[in-house]
């Protein structure tokens, strides 16, 4: 199926730069810039069922196709969380977010973690596919690295051997989370 454009339902500029590097083939336009001004309430309980409530809401009101993810950090120690709650942690923002994940980690051994996304394409005809993908790590100690956004800087990443916050975009990219449930729903896509 071919799509030439697609709305990004998303207002955070650092996950609309990662889609609009990643998913190839179509223009993505940021939902602000399409138009798109409302505020969009997550009350999914799943990072699948955000997905789909920003998409649903963007391409119902644009009636045009919309791309929407939700994704966030999950830590072993933490029972899953931040989790669907990444964004809003601490209430405070992504820098209180990360003092908070370290406070709640301090003296722990287990630092297991990783990453997942969900994203969702849903179409003006009311179809609408997912994509999912996982990235595996553990927090570090301590911030490394300047780059990227939300929690990058304490994720040290399996498959790059640093953290998030120390990979340039393109590496980052490679083996990201949301560029692995962008893949998979492109891969969805070309089979229809």
């Amino acid at each position: 199926m071919e799509i030439s454009e697609i709305i990004a339902a998303s207002g955070n500029e650092g996950k609309i730069k990662e889609i609009i590097k990643i998913f190839k083939g179509a223009r993505v336009i940021p939902m602000r810039e399409a138009g798109f001004e409302d505020e969009i309430e997550e009350t999914g309980l799943s990072f699948r069922e955000n997905a789909l409530i920003k998409a649903r809401a963007v391409c119902e009101k644009l009636k045009k196709p919309a791309l929407a993810d939700d994704s966030g950090l999950c830590v072993d120690f933490l029972g899953g969380a931040p989790g669907i709650y990444s964004a809003r942690f601490s209430g405070e923002g992504e820098a209180a977010n990360r003092k908070l994940l370290l406070q709640r980690l301090k003296g722990e051994t287990d630092r297991r973690a990783h990453f997942e996304c969900a994203v969702c394409l849903y179409l003006p005809d009311g179809k609408m596919l997912f994509g999912v993908g996982r990235t595996t790590g553990h927090i570090l100690e301590e911030e490394r690295g300047t780059r990227g956004f939300g929690y990058d800087s304490l994720f040290y990443s399996d498959d790059l051997k640093k953290s998030f916050g120390e990979a340039t975009a393109a590496e980052k990219n490679k083996v990201s989370h949301r560029a692995r449930a962008l893949k998979d729903l492109m891969e969805k896509l070309k089979k229809l």
